[in-house]
């Protein structure tokens, strides 16, 4: 649409017609903003026994005067020891004895005697294996292991030895010859 003013009636001149239009507006508002509700929109008034609160007023000065008590008692306690000369008057002259004492007593003996007992049955056990049968059977185990196998393996430091005599004697009947 064309953005030109448009009047609602008939007039012979469109300008001031828009500007009795606005002021016209303008009052209107105006009294809509100083209009008051005619309808009333407020929640219903609270009762004064729901807004004073009487118990939870009578259990906070119950708490405070504990407290007041309570530090007026501290308080004091406070003044006679530093009224005092600092003597300690709560000494425990006896001391703390255990009804069962004797019995754990008797039963750590009895636990040492038998831990003693199994000590001496370890230490002076014979020992279930030969070491001469164990050699044995561990030179069985190489004898078997040089006969299977398919290239001989490595030469132990005495076969080296006699390798080398063998190979002097060979040298020296050589250089003989």
């Amino acid at each position: 649409m064309h953005r030109a003013y448009q009047p609602v009636v008939a007039t012979s001149n469109k300008y001031l017609q828009q500007k009795w239009d606005k002021n016209d507006y303008q009052r209107h508002r105006a009294k809509v903003q100083k209009a008051t509700a005619v309808v009333d929109t407020r929640g219903p008034p609270i009762p004064a026994h729901l807004q004073v609160k009487l118990k939870k007023l009578q259990l906070q000065e119950e708490r405070l005067a504990l407290i007041t008590r309570d530090n007026q008692i501290l308080s004091s306690k406070l003044a006679d020891i530093t009224r005092s000369n600092g003597r300690v008057e709560n000494w425990n002259d006896y001391t703390s004895k255990s009804l069962n004492a004797e019995k754990r007593h008797r039963e750590l003996v009895q636990i040492a005697q038998a831990n003693q007992g199994i000590l001496h049955r370890i230490v002076h056990c014979e020992s279930e294996y030969s070491r001469s049968r164990l050699r044995q059977d561990w030179e069985k185990v190489e004898r078997v292991q040089r006969d299977i196998a398919c290239y001989p393996r490595e030469l132990n430091t005495q076969q080296k030895y006699k390798k080398q005599v063998r190979s002097r004697e060979v040298k020296g009947q050589r250089s003989k010859e």
